[in-house]
C-alpha cells in the first residue's frame, strides 16, 4: 500500500507539472484543471498497470511454490520408502543371524548332552568295576588273614620246639642275640666311620692344601719386626752431654714429654730408647731425630717438638689405616676403628708386626673365601680388624680379643665380623664360615717359618706338655711330639686296644690338646697299633 500511495505521488507531481505547462498557454485556471484530471487519469492507469503485475507475480510465486511442496513431498515419500527397506534388510539380516546362532547352540547343546550320556555310562561301568574289586579284595584278605594265623600258629610251635631244643626261653635267646649282634655292629660301624672319615678327611686335606697354597702364593705381603727398643744413632759423643743437660734437666724433660726412657751408656754414638708403648717410643725416637738435626736442645724446646711430633704421628697413623684399607680394598670402616688399625704399625707380637700381619690375614681369608665362593668383603674385614684390641690393650684391661670385639661393637660393625673377631683364637664358637677361614689366616700367619720368635725354654716347655697330654691316656706306651711340636705320635699297646678304638683315641687326645695347650697352626695326632709275633726255629 505504501509503495501504492508513493506512486500515486509521483503521478500527481507528473499531472500538476503538466497542468503548469498547459496554464502557461491557454490559462493558468483552466491549464491547471485540465492538468489534474490528466494526471489523475494518468496515475490510475499506472496503478492499475502495477497491480496487474504484483498479483501476476504473486500467483506466479505461488504455483513456484505449490510445485516445489508436491517435489519435497515426493522426495519425503521416496526417503522414507528407502529407509522403511533399509530397516527391514536390516532387521531380517539380524533375525537369520540369531535363527543361525540359535541353531549352533542348539547343535552344541546336543553335543554335550551326548558326552554327558557317555560319560555316565562310563562311570557305572566303572564303579560296578569298583564294587567287583572290591569284593575281591574282601575275599583275598579273608585268605590273608586265615593263612596269617595258620603261620602264627606254626611260628609259635617251632618257638616253643627251639625253646626245648636249645634249653633256652625266648627272652634268653633275645637278648642274647641282640648283644652279638651289637657287638659286631659296633665294630663294623667303627671300622665304616674310620673309612668314611678317613676318605674325607684325605679329600678335605687335598682341597684344603689346595686352596691355601693358592692364597699363600697370591699374598706376598712385607714382614718387618720391631722389638721393645729403638736406637737412635748420634753424630758425635759429644751429643751426649747435651742430651743429658745440665743437672740431667734435658733428658727429664724428653721422659717426661714422651713417657720413655733414655739409655746413654758407653756405646759409642747411639742412644736407647726403651718402653712398651710403640708408639711412645716412635714419637720419642722422631722427637729425638729432630733435636739432634736442630741442635737447640733444652727443655722448651724439647716439649715444642715432641707435640709438633705428636701431631704428626696422628696423622701418619690416619694415613696408615687409610693404606690399610686401600690395600686390601675394604671401605666403610669408622673413622676411629682406621685410627686404632694404624696404630698397629707399631705394634708387635711375638716379634711379628700386627699392622702386616692383620693385612695378611685379610689377604689370606680373602683370597680363600673366593676359592669357596663366600662372601669375600666379609672374610677380609673381619680379617683385618682381627687384632684391633691389641692398639689399645697397653692401655685397658682384658684379651686383646675381647677388646677387639668390644671395639667392633662399639662403632657398630656387623654381628658376623664380632663373631670372627672374637672366635679367631677359639674362645667362641664361630657362627659363620667365613670367621673360620679368618682364624685359619691367622694361624697360617703366625705359623709361617720366620714370622714369629720364640723362645727356647718355652719352646721345649710346649713340646713336653705335648707329650703329657698325649701319655694320659690309656692304653698308650709310648708318645713323641717331631716336627717341631707339629705332629704328635703316639704309640699304643696293641694288647689294649684294638684297630677300631685307635681312632676314637686319636679324637680324644686332640680334644684334650686344644683345650689345655696353647699352639700356632694345627697339630698332627697320629696314632699307631704294631702287633709283632716273634717264634724261634730250634
Amino acid at each position: 500500500m505504501n509503495l501504492m500511495a508513493l506512486s500515486s505521488l509521483f503521478l500527481a507531481s507528473d499531472g500538476v507539472v503538466i497542468g503548469l505547462g498547459i496554464a502557461l498557454g491557454l490559462g493558468i485556471v483552466a491549464a491547471l484543471g485540465i492538468g489534474i484530471f490528466v494526471g489523475i487519469v494518468l496515475n490510475k492507469k499506472r496503478t492499475d498497470k502495477r497491480l496487474g503485475d504484483v498479483q501476476a507475480r504473486t500467483k506466479k510465486m505461488i504455483d513456484e511454490a505449490s510445485l516445489e511442496c508436491k517435489a519435497l513431498k515426493k522426495e519425503a515419500i521416496l526417503e522414507a520408502k528407502e529407509q522403511e527397506l533399509q530397516l527391514k534388510n536390516e532387521f531380517e539380516k539380524e533375525t537369520r543371524e540369531k535363527k543361525s546362532e540359535l541353531q549352533k547352540q542348539e547343535q552344541r547343546l546336543l553335543q554335550r548332552e551326548e558326552i554327558l550320556d557317555k560319560k555316565e555310562d562310563s562311570i557305572l561301568k566303572q564303579n560296578n568295576a569298583i564294587e567287583q574289586q572290591k569284593k575281591e579284595l574282601l575275599n583275598k584278605e579273608n585268605e590273608i588273614k586265615k593263612t596269617q594265623e595258620k603261620i602264627n600258629h606254626q611260628h609259635q610251635l617251632m618257638i616253643e620246639e627251639l625253646e626245648k631244643v636249645a634249653q633256652l626261653t625266648r627272652d634268653e635267646a633275645k637278648k642274647l642275640l641282640s648283644d652279638e649282634i651289637l657287638d659286631e655292629t659296633r665294630h663294623d660301624v667303627a671300622l665304616q666311620v674310620r673309612n668314611i672319615e678317613q676318605t674325607a678327611k684325605e679329600e678335605a686335606t687335598t682341597q684344603a692344601k689346595k686352596i691355601i697354597s693358592l692364597a699363600v702364593q697370591r699374598c706376598a705381603a712385607d714382614h718387618t719386626s720391631e722389638i721393645a727398643v729403638s736406637v737412635v744413632p748420634l753424630p758425635s759423643d759429644d751429643m751426649k752431654a747435651r742430651l743429658i743437660g745440665r743437672e740431667g734437666r734435658n733428658i727429664r724433660a724428653i721422659e717426661n714429654a714422651t713417657g720413655i726412657e733414655l739409655i746413654i751408656d758407653d756405646t759409642p754414638e747411639v742412644v736407647i730408647l726403651s718402653g712398651f708403648d710403640p708408639v711412645r717410643r716412635e714419637i720419642a725416637r722422631l722427637s729425638l731425630e729432630k733435636l739432634i738435626s736442630d741442635g737447640r736442645i733444652h727443655p722448651a724446646r724439647i716439649e715444642e717438638t715432641v707435640e709438633k711430633v705428636k701431631k704428626e704421628m696422628e696423622q701418619e697413623i690416619k694415613q696408615a689405616g687409610e693404606s690399610a684399607m686401600f690395600e686390601v680394598g675394604i671401605f666403610g670402616i669408622h673413622p676411629e676403628l682406621i685410627k686404632l688399625l694404624g696404630r698397629l704399625k707399631y705394634r708387635t707380637s711375638y716379634g711379628q708386626n700386627v699392622y702386616k700381619h692383620s693385612i695378611e690375614v685379610s689377604q689370606l681369608a680373602g683370597l680363600m673365601a673366593q676359592e669357596l665362593g663366600l662372601d669375600v668383603t666379609l672374610a677380609k674385614r673381619a680379617g683385618l680388624l682381627h687384632d684391633i684390641g691389641k692398639a689399645v690393650d697397653h692401655e685397658q684391661e682384658g684379651t686383646h680379643i675381647q677388646l677387639g670385639a668390644d671395639l667392633a661393637k662399639k662403632y657398630r660393625e656387623s654381628n658376623k665380623v664380632i663373631n670372627a673377631i672374637a672366635a679367631h683364637h677359639g674362645d667362641v664358637e664361630p657362627t659363620t664360615i667365613e670367621a673360620v677361614l679368618v682364624a685359619a689366616a691367622d694361624a697360617i700367619s703366625g705359623a709361617r717359618p720366620g714370622a714369629r720368635r720364640e723362645t727356647g725354654t718355652n719352646y721345649v716347655k710346649r713340646l713336653e706338655k705335648l707329650e703329657s697330654i698325649a701319655g694320659d691316656f690309656n692304653g698308650v706306651d709310648k708318645c713323641y711330639a717331631i716336627q717341631a711340636g707339629r705332629e704328635v705320635r703316639v704309640i699304643v699297646k696293641p694288647d689294649q686296644i684294638d684297630d677300631a678304638q685307635t681312632m676314637f683315641l686319636a679324637k680324644d687326645i686332640a680334644k684334650k690338646i686344644e683345650s689345655e695347650l696353647e699352639y700356632p697352626g694345627q697339630i698332627k695326632v697320629n696314632v699307631i697299633r704294631e702287633f709283632r709275633a716273634s717264634e724261634f726255629a730250634k
